[in-house]
């Protein structure tokens, strides 16, 4: 296969990846196709040919589809290759999600969850090898 053919075909598999999520998450959410296509501003028919994987939609109309499932539209930007996976996954994605939130409070939740995350890998990397013991504790052996 040439570099052009294995780009197609990578191409077309997003666009079924993204289709398949997107029609998951719908059935999930109990909303039809036809009323996600008129929350998402689209035809039914084309709606339809994006959770086939015949169509890619743009990163315009995979937003207007998160606002329509109410979930991230970066998780759908993820899945359809336009973003790269963020750290945090589910965490960050429910709390941009969340429609109670201001902008600012979400963005300072991100900010504390990131630091939490960061001070748990600092503490990883610095964790004791196996077999050292912690300043003052006792091993088995010295009781």
């Amino acid at each position: 296969m040439s570099k052009v053919e294995d780009v197609n075909q990578a191409v077309h598999e997003l666009g079924r990846d993204i289709g398949e999520y997107i029609r998951t998450q719908r059935t999930k959410a109990q909303i039809s196709l036809r009323e996600l296509a008129k929350l998402a501003g689209v035809s039914n028919p084309y709606l339809s040919q994006i959770e086939r994987g015949l169509r890619k939609p743009s990163a315009e109309i995979l937003q207007q589809i998160a606002k329509g499932l109410r979930i991230s539209a970066e998780a759908l930007y993820v899945r359809a290759g336009i973003l790269e996976q963020r750290h945090g996954g589910a965490v960050v994605d429910a709390v941009l999600a969340d429609p109670e939130l201001s902008e600012r409070q979400k963005q300072v939740l991100l900010d504390v969850y990131e630091s939490f995350r960061r001070e748990n890998e600092a503490r990883t990397a610095a964790a004791p090898i196996e077999g050292d013991k912690p300043a003052g504790q006792p091993s088995i052996t010295e009781e």
